[in-house]
């Protein structure tokens, strides 16, 4: 019995080593998701920033001590991600434009500011704080120890974090969320999908008020 629980808390210990670097971006993405939730700074889109941006950049800094660039940062494969982006964003903007009458997603959109503009500035903001979290810190700190599984991982809090949405909205984040983390995989940076969520997003709401 002794010899097995020693041998259990070797293993233990051997699984904390082996996957350090994943427990910390596992964990911490779960702490700001529940810290964004329960404990929100300011506006939404300032209380993204900070959980979904600046602390994962903290924790990149000085927990993983790694530089900051090498989680989608950088500008990457620019010329592959840009054509799979703007093929994406052809076929979803139609897509957007004939559901905008649905009636749960009528409700959603246009019941809030109808000041394009100044709608459009606060997503730019708020998507900088929730793409690095998903397709920034989880997809490339996750990317070393599970290969594409790291595009199937992101995914899951992508959805989830969408409930209290219009529930096509909800569903389609399932193959959206593995789409944009491919781009983003395979063209080595997170802003395919800032952009293209961006778009969807500011385009959804022209389609619903106007």
């Amino acid at each position: 019995m002794a010899d097995s629980f020693r041998s259990d808390l070797k293993n233990l210990k051997g699984f904390f080593t082996g996957y350090f670097p994943e427990i910390v971006v596992v964990s911490f993405a779960t702490l700001f998701m529940i810290l964004h939730e329960y404990r929100p700074i300011g506006s939404f889109w300032v209380s993204s920033l900070v959980y979904f941006a600046i602390c994962p950049l903290a924790v990149i800094l000085i927990v993983l001590r790694k530089n900051p660039m090498d989680f989608g940062l950088r500008i990457g494969n620019v010329r592959l991600w840009a054509v799979y982006s703007l093929i994406f964003l052809l076929i979803a903007i139609p897509v957007l434009y004939f559901s905008s009458d649905v009636s749960s997603v009528a409700r959603y959109y246009g019941r809030r500011n109808t000041d394009l503009l100044s709608y459009a500035v606060r997503m730019a903001f708020y998507f900088l704080g929730w793409e690095f979290l998903f397709r920034g810190f989880m997809l490339f700190g996750l990317k070393k120890k599970f290969k594409e599984g790291s595009i199937l991982i992101q995914m899951i809090p992508f959805a989830l974090l969408h409930f209290g949405k219009p529930e096509a909205e909800t569903i389609s984040t399932i193959i959206s969320g593995i789409i944009w983390g491919y781009i983003c995989y395979r063209g080595n940076s997170f802003w395919p999908a800032y952009i293209m969520h961006l778009v969807i997003n500011v385009a959804n709401k022209a389609f619903v008020i106007y």
